[in-house]
C-alpha cells in the first residue's frame, strides 16, 4: 500500500473510522427542501462507498435567527429530524459515518433577522444584525443544544460546530469584532464563553457516542484578528469541556485573501494545523487545497494533522479513496479548485456539481447504461469535451477513436493549465488520458480528420467537438511581427515582451496577465505564496496578516477593453476578486472604454473620449474571443453523417470548460 498513513485507523472517542479522510462540509444548494434529500443521500452514499472515512454535511442552522437566508436549511424539530433521517441511513448502509453541520451564519445571513455580537454589518450582507442580550445569546445556545439532540435522534453520528470562517460563533469569539462590554465580550475569557457554553450544552443532551467536531479558527485574516495566544487558549478550553475533533478553520468570507481557490497551494496553511496539533491530545484534522493522496499522506507522515479534510475533492471523484487505497492515483478525477460549478452555484442559488465531474449531485439521473447497439463512433477534437464525451461513450460499449489534429490533447484546457496558479488543469487531462487509454479509446494525434477517413473507418456517428479558434480583429496593423495570438504566447510559439498591450479583458485576458507576471517567478510554491499575499502562520500576529510582499512583475502590462464596466466583471462568482486583486498588487494598468485605430511600429493606437492617443509597446497579445471551428460540419452533413456538436464548436462566445464537459456526456448518451 502507498499510503498507509491515510489508511490506518483512528480512534475518535466515540467511535473509530477506518481512514484518515474526512469529507469536509459543502453546502449542495439542496438542503433547504426535503424533496432533494433522497437525491443528498445518494451523494453521500456514493462517497461512503468510495472510501470517505467520514462526512460533514453541508451546514444546517441550529436556530431561526441562524438561517442563511429565509427558509434556509435548519434542525429546529422533529419533522426536520425526520427528514433527514434517510441521509444518515443510506451512509450506515454501506458502512460510512456522517456528522451534521452545525452552522449559524450571524451576521453573514442573508435576511433581515441576522444577529451577532454586534451591530457592526458584514461588507458581504445587506442586513445590519442585531445585537444580542443576554437572554438571546442564552436561547440561541440552547438552540445549538437542541438541534444536536434532534441530529442525534435523526441517526447522524456528530455534529461539527461551525466556529470559523467568521460566522456566528467566530463572530464572538474574535476581537475582530467584539467589543462587548459584558461578560459575552471584552477580554478573551469573556468573547470565548459563548463557544465553550454551546459545547456544554449540546454535552448535556446527546450520549457519549455521539461525536463532537469543532472547527476552530486558525487563521481569522482579518484585520485585529484573533491572535495565536487566544487560540491556544480557545482551544484548550474546548478540548477540556469534551471536544472529541479539531477542524481547521482558515479565512472569514470577508478576508481579501484567497484561502480555496486554484491559484492557492497545496496545504497552504498547514503550519497552523500542526501547531495546533502539538497543543492539543484530541485529534486535529488540516484542511483546504489538498487534492491528492501524496499530499495526504505526506501530512500526517509529518504530524501536522491527525486527519485530512477535503471537501470538493469527493465532489471531483466519488471513489477519491477508494481508488487511492488500492494505488490508481492516475484514476483520480481531480479537484483543480476552479469553483465554477460548486461555490460560484451556490452564490447564485444554483444546485452544486463539479465541472470536472458532471455526475457530483446528479447521480439520480446520470447513470452509465450499456448501449443496446454499439457503434463506431468517431469524436473529432481532443478538447476536455471532445475527451469527455469519447470516455462516456466508450464507457457505455461504443467503439471509439479520438482524433485530435495537434500533438498533445487538452485544447484550450492544456492552454489554461499553462497559467501560474492553474496547474493542477494539468491533471484533469491526464485523468481522462488515463481512462482513454483504459477503455480502449483509439488516440490518433496530429490527424486531421477528413470525410473519406471516418467513410473508410465505418463510422456511424460524429461528435464534432473541434473547438475554437481565437479571434483575429479587423485592425490596421493586426498582421505585425509584434502582434500575438493568445495561444502562440501560452505555448511557447512567441516569447513574452516587455512594454505588453492586452487586448481583451475577459477571461482568457486576465488570464494572460496573470501569466505575464509570474511566468518568470511564480508564486505558486507555498512561502511565495505567503509573503505574496502576507500570511504568517506562526507569530503571534493578529489574525495571521503580516504586511504582503507582492511579486512585481518586470514587465510593464496594460490591460485594454473597449466597454465601460468594471474589468474582470464576467470573471466567476467567487474568484473574479481575486483575479482582479492580484493583477492590482503586480501593477497591472487598465485601459477601458477605448476604440481601437490601428497598430504599427510605435504601439497600439486608440481613441478615448474622442482623443488619438498611442500605447508605447512592443508586443500587443490578442484575447479578443474566439470564433467556432466548423470546417468539416459542412461536409459531414453532406455525406450523411448523423452530427452532434458540443462545446466551444457549438458556442464559442460562452467558451467554458463546465459546459464542454457536460455536453460530452449528454452527447455520449445520446448514441
Amino acid at each position: 500500500m502507498s499510503f498507509p498513513a491515510v489508511f490506518s485507523p483512528l480512534d475518535l472517542g466515540p467511535f473509530t473510522v477506518p481512514n484518515r479522510l474526512i469529507m469536509g462540509s459543502m453546502h449542495t444548494g439542496l438542503e433547504e427542501s426535503p424533496k432533494h434529500f433522497d437525491r443528498l443521500a445518494t451523494f453521500f452514499q456514493r462517497r461512503a462507498e468510495g472510501g470517505a472515512g467520514l462526512i460533514i454535511t453541508g451546514g444546517v442552522a441550529p436556530t431561526d435567527a441562524g438561517r442563511a437566508m429565509p427558509g434556509g436549511a435548519a434542525m429546529l424539530t422533529q419533522e426536520d429530524a425526520d427528514c433527514h433521517r434517510c441521509i444518515p441511513e443510506a451512509v450506515h448502509a454501506v458502512g460510512g459515518r456522517i456528522c451534521l453541520q452545525l452552522l449559524h451564519t450571524g451576521r453573514y445571513g442573508f435576511h433581515p433577522n441576522v444577529v451577532s455580537a454586534t451591530e457592526q454589518q458584514a461588507p458581504i450582507s445587506p442586513f445590519a444584525p442585531h445585537a444580542l442580550t443576554d437572554y438571546e445569546i442564552q436561547r440561541e445556545i440552547a438552540g445549538f443544544a437542541e438541534a444536536s439532540r434532534l441530529a442525534e435522534l435523526a441517526g447522524y453520528d456528530g455534529i461539527e460546530i461551525m466556529g470559523s470562517e467568521g460566522y456566528f460563533i467566530n463572530q464572538f469569539t474574535s476581537p475582530a469584532l467584539n467589543n462587548r462590554t459584558d461578560q459575552w465580550g471584552g477580554a478573551a475569557e469573556n468573547r470565548h464563553r459563548l463557544a465553550i457554553e454551546i459545547v456544554r450544552a449540546i454535552k448535556d443532551v446527546v450520549s457519549p457516542q455521539f461525536l463532537i467536531i469543532f472547527r476552530i479558527s486558525l487563521l481569522d485574516l482579518v484585520p485585529n484578528g484573533t491572535p495565536w495566544e487566544e487560540v491556544e487558549t480557545l482551544a484548550l478550553a474546548l478540548e477540556a469541556e469534551g471536544v472529541h475533533l479539531f477542524n481547521s478553520g482558515i479565512g472569514w468570507h470577508e478576508s481579501r485573501l484567497p484561502t480555496i481557490a486554484s491559484m492557492v497551494p497545496s496545504a497552504a496553511f498547514s503550519d497552523a494545523t500542526a501547531r495546533l496539533r502539538k497543543l492539543v491530545r484530541i485529534p486535529v484534522a488540516v484542511t483546504n487545497r489538498i487534492n491528492m493522496p501524496e499530499q495526504a499522506e505526506t501530512l500526517l507522515r509529518d504530524n501536522v494533522a491527525d486527519l485530512v479534510t477535503m471537501a470538493r475533492p469527493w465532489l471531483a471523484d466519488a471513489d477519491w479513496g477508494k481508488k487511492a487505497q488500492n494505488n490508481q492515483v492516475a484514476d483520480i478525477n481531480t479537484c483543480i479548485g476552479c469553483n465554477q460549478a460548486c461555490l460560484d452555484h451556490v452564490f447564485v442559488g444554483k444546485a452544486v456539481t463539479c465541472l470536472v465531474n458532471p455526475y457530483a449531485l446528479n447521480e439520480h439521473k446520470l447513470k452509465i447504461i450499456p448501449a443496446e447497439k454499439p457503434r463506431h463512433v468517431a469524436v473529432i477534437g481532443g478538447g476536455v469535451a471532445g475527451m469527455s464525451a469519447a470516455v462516456e461513450a466508450a464507457q457505455r460499449g461504443h467503439s471509439v477513436t479520438l482524433y485530435e489534429k495537434r500533438d498533445r490533447l487538452g485544447g484550450q484546457f492544456q492552454l489554461a493549465a499553462a497559467i501560474p496558479g492553474k496547474e493542477d488543469y494539468a491533471q484533469t487531462l491526464r485523468y481522462f488520458e488515463t481512462r482513454l487509454a483504459a477503455l480502449g479509446v483509439r488516440v490518433q494525434l496530429n490527424r486531421p480528420v477528413t470525410v473519406e477517413d471516418l467513410t473508410t473507418a465505418q463510422i456511424s456517428s460524429v461528435i464534432l467537438a473541434t473547438g475554437v479558434n481565437p479571434r483575429v480583429p479587423d485592425l490596421p496593423g493586426v498582421d505585425l511581427p509584434n502582434v500575438v495570438r493568445y495561444d502562440q504566447l501560452l505555448r511557447g510559439e512567441v516569447a513574452p515582451g516587455q512594454r505588453i498591450a492586452v487586448i481583451g479583458a475577459g477571461g482568457i485576458g486576465f488570464d494572460v496577465c496573470e501569466f505575464l507576471l509570474h511566468c518568470d517567478a511564480p508564486v505558486t510554491d507555498k512561502a511565495a505564496f505567503l509573503r505574496h499575499w502576507g500570511i504568517v502562520g506562526e507569530g503571534n500576529a493578529q489574525g495571521g496578516l503580516a504586511q504582503p510582499q507582492p511579486h512585481h512583475a518586470t514587465r510593464h502590462i496594460t490591460l485594454c477593453q473597449r466597454s465601460t464596466h468594471k474589468p474582470g466583471k464576467t470573471l466567476g462568482k467567487t474568484t473574479g476578486w481575486i483575479h482582479r486583486t492580484a493583477l492590482k498588487m503586480g501593477g497591472v494598468e487598465h485601459l477601458v472604454g477605448i476604440e481601437y485605430e490601428r497598430i504599427d511600429d510605435a504601439g497600439l493606437w486608440y481613441r478615448k473620449d474622442d482623443t488619438l492617443q498611442c500605447l508605447a509597446v512592443d508586443q500587443i497579445v490578442l484575447c479578443s474571443g474566439q470564433e467556432s471551428e466548423l470546417g468539416l460540419m459542412h461536409d459531414l452533413q453532406a455525406a450523411g453523417f448523423d452530427v452532434k456538436v458540443i462545446g466551444g464548436a457549438e458556442k464559442a462566445a460562452e467558451l467554458d470548460a463546465k459546459r464542454a464537459i457536460r455536453q460530452g456526456v449528454d452527447a455520449a448518451m445520446t448514441l
